[in-house]
């Protein structure tokens, strides 16, 4: 999501370059930007302006972006916690895509080189028996209700972890989402699970409305989430909160859900980050096909299975190869030379025909064979 926050109200080359790093921050709070976000833009433009020592914002130039860019791809980001390539590389288009707009809010026109941006890669999703051994291996209230928000609401993590009880609506069946990514509010649903589980919590304990409804925090979740799959058997590895949300799209649009709904639901702002899940309907759509186009093609057409002659027999048993392999080759002198040799009968036409024929049983040969197709005589 793009925030505009304008143009800077003042003369940035008089001042320091980190109060004008703090304005800017400052700036993309008013424009409504969420903590996460300026929390982004605040160690991208940390890492870059202490690599070039903090030097007026004025007296940046295209090398010192460069040279900033290739140091970084060769020896990453402080505090990295992967390692890749890939990693570092989609930091550093998101670093380079908040530089620009740091300088074009400064006012100031920087060539800066363009980054290709890496390429997504296909969500993991948990299959269905993988989601019925977590919920059966729950050990408490807030076990399931940490699977069924995620599962049946498709919320972020963060998301989930901002809920209070006030956002909750059982009568209507609807969540409020207030701490959205993009820093809009939205409405998602309550599933039947989600729905069982939130009424036994608010019946028993009767909390308060700005209580939270999941009391952790994200690495609390993180860390519970493995523990569950481990003891439901999981490969904890591929257990994580974003797959969970992952699966909800998956299963929302292989049962019917339409991709805007899902959309919007999600929170997403581009479709196209929601159409990535349809790639992983492949195999659903391919069967949805079969059934439909398979069975009325089969009444409106007839079945034609085409009658095949049987091959025919060799007359012969295929000739034996005329040396055994165990056999030492004998040796032959070579031709003297200008001497002309005889055609082979293989490589001599009938009379009166084009048509190359086997020696031995007189079939027609295939251009460039070297064994009879009929007799399986070898065509020296």
């Amino acid at each position: 999501m793009r925030i505009d926050v304008g143009r800077a109200g003042f003369d940035v080359c008089r001042y320091d370059s980190k109060h004008v790093v703090e304005e800017f921050l400052a700036a993309l709070e008013a424009a409504g930007a969420n903590e996460k976000t300026i929390k982004s833009y605040r160690a991208a433009l940390y890492d870059f302006f202490d690599f070039v020592g903090w030097k007026s914002v004025c007296e940046v130039s295209k090398d010192d972006v460069v040279r900033w860019r290739l140091e970084r791809l060769r020896k990453g980001f402080r505090g990295e916690k992967y390692g890749s390539r890939r990693a570092r590389q989609a930091t550093l288009y998101y670093y380079t895509l908040f530089l620009s707009r740091f300088f074009e809010w400064c006012g100031i026109d920087i060539d800066l080189p363009k980054v290709r941006r890496p390429r997504r890669r296909e969500p993991e999703v948990l299959r269905p028996s993988e989601i019925s051994r977590m919920i059966e291996a729950s050990r408490d209230l807030l076990d399931l209700l940490i699977l069924s928000l995620l599962l049946e609401t498709g919320l972020r993590a963060e998301e989930a972890l901002s809920l209070t009880f006030g956002d909750i609506d059982l009568q209507r069946r609807e969540i409020r989402v207030r701490n959205a990514k993009f820093g809009e509010e939205r409405i998602v649903f309550i599933g039947p699970l989600t729905y069982t589980v939130l009424s036994q919590i608010i019946s028993t304990r009767h909390p308060g409305p700005d209580e939270r409804v999941i009391p952790l925090s994200y690495s609390g979740l993180y860390k519970r989430l493995k523990t569950l799959a481990k003891r439901a058997g999981v490969d904890p590895r591929k257990v994580r909160p974003h797959i969970l949300r992952h699966t909800f799209a998956t299963e929302a649009l292989r049962r019917g859900l339409d991709v805007t709904a899902v959309q919007r639901i999600l929170g997403h702002r581009d479709l196209k980050t929601t159409q990535i899940y349809l790639h992983l309907l492949k195999e659903d759509v391919k069967q949805k096909y079969m059934q439909v186009f398979g069975a009325a093609l089969a009444q409106q057409y007839p079945v034609y299975t085409p009658q095949l002659a049987p091959p025919q027999q060799p007359m012969y048993a295929p000739a034996p190869y005329p040396y055994p392999y165990a056999a030492p080759q004998q040796q032959y002198p070579a031709a003297p030379a200008g001497t002309q040799l005889p055609a082979h009968p293989a490589t001599t036409p009938h009379a009166g025909s084009s048509q190359l024929r086997c020696p031995r049983c007189g079939a027609p040969l295939p251009p460039g064979a070297r064994f009879c197709p009929s007799c399986g005589t070898r065509i020296f």
